[in-house]
């Protein structure tokens, strides 16, 4: 299936995202890892993970039609992303917009407990991208996982580890999860799975298989995340943002075309944090709707419209505390 988006926009799109001169449409870039690499990145320090529809909406709902996506994103400019559905199935036409082989897998997650995931895989939750690249190699992108996400692409290759962010490991494994009863060599499952240090154990996070997941289906799941009171996206407002950098050495050409994610800033209700690659602190704990406003532009980039503002008002996620003197 074509991209929903045009050349245009697609190259509007680049131009928003800041990605080196070579990557752009006009000097014919292959569309090989050095691209895919750039272009996840780029991606994931410009336009947030973000749950704010569900928040800042008179409606609280999330719209994850393609061209009201890039609306959101791109022309309207106000520093917006989306979560998982809305900011993959977006990169998903950009990347199909830019002749890469690429789809869209459903994932099942593992909740949190005390901020590490545990339990059993619960339902369809969460959306990635597969991409094949001319030379046969597979990579999962994950642009809308927040902050134990993926960084770059990640190779579809059984137990092949990469760093991440910090002292964090990330790799996938081929195999079945615990909930599957029927096991065989052509259901295994790719399991995403972490580590915070070489000494510690790897934790799965959540689990895909290779079949086609499409918009249609994507519908039903955002129905359940964006309105269940079961689904913390209704509960919790949420931020990350990645922070990007060009890369240290090399000459000068090099370091504007090597640019690597050192940290990520984030937003959980009211609570601003911040990790550069070591411990997460917090920067501003906000109490008022007032604060938690001015705190999405000042530390996001995020400017909301007066609508949005006020779709807020009476939500249950409003900040009833005193307002700024």
């Amino acid at each position: 299936m074509a991209s929903a988006y045009t050349p245009g926009q697609i190259s509007d799109f680049l131009n928003y995202i800041n990605i080196p001169s070579k990557f752009h449409l006009e000097n014919n870039p292959p569309r090989d890892f050095a691209f895919l690499k750039a272009l996840h990145i780029h991606m994931i320090s410009t336009v947030p993970y973000e749950n704010l529809s569900l928040h800042y909406n008179y409606d609280h709902t999330i719209r994850i039609d393609p061209p009201h996506l890039f609306q959101k994103v791109v022309d309207d400019d106000r520093g917006r992303g989306g979560y998982c559905m809305e900011v993959s199935i977006f990169f998903n036409h950009i990347l199909r917009g830019l002749g890469f082989q690429a789809y869209t897998a459903g994932v099942r997650i593992r909740l949190r407990e005390g901020g590490v995931p545990a339990g059993p895989f619960v339902g369809w939750r969460h959306i990635v991208n597969i991409v094949t690249l001319e030379d046969g190699s597979r990579y999962m992108l994950d642009v809308g996982f927040g902050g134990d996400g993926a960084t770059k692409p990640l190779p579809l290759t059984s137990g092949h580890s990469v760093h991440n962010l910090g002292t964090q490991e990330i790799r996938l494994i081929h195999d079945h999860i615990p909930n599957q009863t029927y096991r065989t060599e052509t259901n295994k499952l790719w399991i995403y799975q972490y580590r915070n240090g070489s000494d510690l154990p790897w934790n799965s996070f959540y689990a895909f298989p290779e079949l086609e997941f499409f918009e249609t289906d994507f519908h039903i799941i955002n129905w359940y995340t964006g309105a269940s009171p079961e689904s913390f996206q209704v509960s919790t407002p949420l931020i990350v943002k990645f922070l990007r950098r060009k890369k240290d050495g090399g000459d000068e050409e090099e370091v504007e075309e090597e640019e690597e994610i050192y940290g990520k800033r984030m937003l959980v209700y009211g609570t601003v944090k911040e990790n550069l690659g070591g411990k997460t602190k917090v920067i501003q704990e906000c109490k008022s709707e007032e604060e938690r406003v001015k705190a999405l532009e000042d530390h996001f980039g995020i400017k909301l419209s007066e609508d949005e503002i006020s779709g807020i008002i009476g939500h249950s996620t409003e900040l009833k505390g005193p307002k700024e003197a």
